[in-house]
C-alpha cells in the first residue's frame, strides 16, 4: 500500500520536533554548565567558611539568604565567590558599612511596586525603553562581575537561540559590548552592513528577525556602565530624536543608579544573612527547603 502525502508531512513535522527538542536539550546543557561550576565554587567556599559537613548544607545557605532577600541565586552565587570574606568568622561581615536609602524610579512598571526587586525594575526599564524605540523585541544585560562582560538577565520578542548565543558577550563584536565599552547609547541602522559585529553575531541577529539595534547605558552616578538595555527592530532604523534619546539617558542613569543602591545594600544584606545563618549552623547538616 502506497505511503499517502499526509504521510509524510506527519514524518516531516515529527522529525522537526525532534530536532527543536534536542537543541532546547542543548541550550539548557550550555545554561546548566555557565552556573553549576559557581554554585559548587561557592559551596566549597561556605562549608570551608563554615565548617559545615557537606556541600547540601552549603546550598541550603545560599537558598535561604536567596529566599530571604528575594535575589536569584546566580546572583547571591556571584556575591559570594567574588566578595571578599569576612575577617573573622565570629564578626560581622560588613561592620563599617554605610547604608543609603533607595533611590526613587519613575519607571511606571516599578513606581508603584511595593517591594521591588531587581527583576521587576529591570523588567521596567526594557518595558520603557521598547516603547520609546518603537518594538516588541529587546533584552537586559548586567555586567558579570565573574567573567567580566555583559550577561542577559531580561528579555522578550527574541528567539531561544538568540538568547542562547548572547547569553554572555565579551567587550568587542557587538553593539552593546561598544556601548558599554564607551559608555554612550549606539545605534546600529542596519546589522547586516555595520562593522561593529562578528559575523557569527551578525547571522545570529539577522535570523531572529532583527534588522537594527539601539543600546542604553545603564549608569551609576560616577559613570560605571553597570548593565545595558538593547531594543530590538525588525526593520532598518532611522536616527533617534534628541527626545528619543534624552528620555533614554534618563531611564539608563535612572536604573543604574538603582542597580547600585541594589548591590551595595540587599545583596550585601543577603550576604550578612547568610554569613549569620552559616555561624549558627557552624558544623552542623543542613538540609534545603
Amino acid at each position: 500500500m502506497a505511503a499517502s502525502a499526509d504521510d509524510g508531512v506527519t514524518d516531516e513535522r515529527a522529525e522537526h520536533e525532534e530536532v527543536e527538542r534536542l537543541r532546547a536539550e542543548l541550550r539548557d546543557l550550555r545554561a546548566r554548565a555557565r552556573v553549576y561550576p559557581l554554585i559548587s565554587q561557592a559551596q566549597g567556599m561556605l562549608r570551608e567558611r563554615y565548617r559545615l559537613a557537606d556541600a547540601e548544607s552549603a546550598f541550603a545557605l545560599l537558598q535561604r539568604a536567596s529566599q530571604r532577600f528575594n535575589i536569584r541565586m546566580r546572583t547571591l552565587v556571584d556575591a559570594v565567590v567574588t566578595t571578599p570574606g569576612p575577617e573573622r568568622p565570629d564578626v560581622m561581615w560588613f561592620p563599617r558599612r554605610v547604608r543609603s536609602p533607595e533611590p526613587g524610579l519613575r519607571l511606571s512598571a516599578a513606581r508603584d511596586a511595593g517591594e521591588r526587586n531587581r527583576g521587576g525594575v529591570l523588567g521596567a526599564v526594557l518595558s520603557q525603553t521598547l516603547a520609546v524605540v518603537g518594538t516588541d523585541m529587546g533584552n537586559v544585560q548586567l555586567a558579570d562581575r565573574v567573567h567580566g562582560g555583559l550577561r542577559i538577565e531580561k528579555h522578550t520578542g527574541l528567539t531561544p537561540d538568540f538568547v542562547d548565543f548572547f547569553r554572555h558577550v565579551g567587550d568587542r563584536g557587538t553593539s552593546c559590548a561598544k556601548a558599554a565599552q564607551d559608555v554612550t547609547q549606539v545605534t546600529v541602522h542596519d546589522v547586516g552592513t555595520d562593522p561593529v559585529f562578528t559575523e557569527p553575531a551578525r547571522e545570529a541577529i539577522l535570523t531572529a528577525g532583527s534588522r537594527a539595534c539601539h543600546s542604553v547605558p545603564l549608569t551609576t552616578a560616577s559613570g560605571l556602565c553597570l548593565g545595558m538595555v538593547s531594543a530590538h527592530v525588525d526593520r532598518p532604523l532611522g536616527e533617534l530624536t534628541p527626545a528619543q534619546l534624552k528620555v533614554l539617558d534618563a531611564l539608563g542613569a535612572e536604573t543604574g543608579r538603582w542597580l547600585a543602591w541594589h548591590e551595595h545594600t540587599v545583596v550585601l544584606d543577603a550576604l550578612e544573612h547568610l554569613h549569620a545563618l552559616g555561624r549558627a549552623a557552624r558544623g552542623s547538616r543542613l538540609r534545603r527547603s
